[in-house]
């Protein structure tokens, strides 16, 4: 199946109430494990490339590792650069073949957010890839509070306004969640986020899925979010198949596929993607 923007299943999963999952993958070897569990699970999945690893000097052959697992696949797959820091990084991962490119912005200025966002999509577009960005800004688990958190939440009277300025394709939105492990257990605004996904003219997104529950995960996709990132609950199971493992090189590489596997095919069940690719 060729290498696909993740758009209509997000669409789709918007409108049916399910989430497509971005599994940040730093390796070939962990991609690996993503793509079989989607096929596992019949599910369309995202690989996500984190914008400081796209800036590595082997990022780029890592990528086309990837475009090929991708184009190889039996379901739906894209590739994703998450939390692409600049215009030209963007640029960099169009031009490596990637579906689909997150811009964050939110730390900026709105003004300057919003025109950065705006050059992006009309760059990406013009070659048929999709663009995110972010509104409102999602923190750090090691530094979060739920009290000080919502000072950076998403503002409903600004999202309508930002799609329309920037042509944007998806829209990253804070409320409650953050990045990394929690120091502290994470409280999420699900009225704030229905408000969100009632004033938005494009699909949202939510980032720093690993650490919810359950029941926080399921009401946040009811309430309107049709992709999920998760990166650190992967790290960690691949690392403790590693300690597990036998400490042969061979092992090891089988035990990061192997992890990321495991923990995919949970999410993807979890998020009712699967049996959607």
């Amino acid at each position: 199946m060729p290498l696909v923007s993740i758009q209509d299943c997000m669409v789709d999963g918007r409108a049916r109430h399910y989430a497509v999952p971005l599994f940040c993958v730093p390796s070939v070897n962990a991609a690996i494990g993503v793509v079989r569990a989607a096929e596992e699970e019949q599910a369309p999945v995202i690989l996500g490339m984190y914008g400081a690893w796209f800036m590595r000097p082997q990022a780029e052959a890592v990528c086309e590792g990837m475009r090929r697992l991708a184009a190889d696949a039996a379901v739906p797959v894209s590739l994703m650069l998450d939390h692409g820091s600049s215009f030209a990084m963007c640029i960099k991962a169009i031009r490596n073949g990637f579906t689909d490119v997150m811009f964050d912005g939110s730390a900026l200025p709105y003004a300057e957010n919003a025109a950065t966002t705006k050059l992006i999509c009309q760059a990406a577009h013009s070659v048929g890839v999709k663009v995110e960005a972010e509104l409102g800004h999602v923190g750090w688990g090691d530094d979060y509070d739920a009290a000080s958190a919502r000072a950076d939440f998403t503002q409903p009277e600004m999202v309508a306004r930002f799609a329309a300025d920037t042509g944007v394709d998806y829209l990253a939105v804070s409320f409650g969640t953050a990045h990394g492990v929690y120091k502290s257990a994470p409280e999420l605004d699900l009225p704030l986020l229905e408000t969100l996904n009632q004033v938005s003219p494009v699909p949202l997104a939510m980032h720093g899925g690993s650490g919810l529950s359950v029941e926080q995960f399921r009401g946040a996709i009811e309430r309107g979010i049709a992709k999920v990132n998760i990166g650190t609950h992967l790290y960690q199971n691949a690392a403790r198949l590693i300690a597990e493992s036998s400490g042969d090189l061979f092992a090891v590489e089988d035990a990061i596929a192997e992890g990321f596997r495991e923990q995919c095919v949970h999410y993807l069940r979890l998020f009712g993607a699967s049996g959607k690719g």
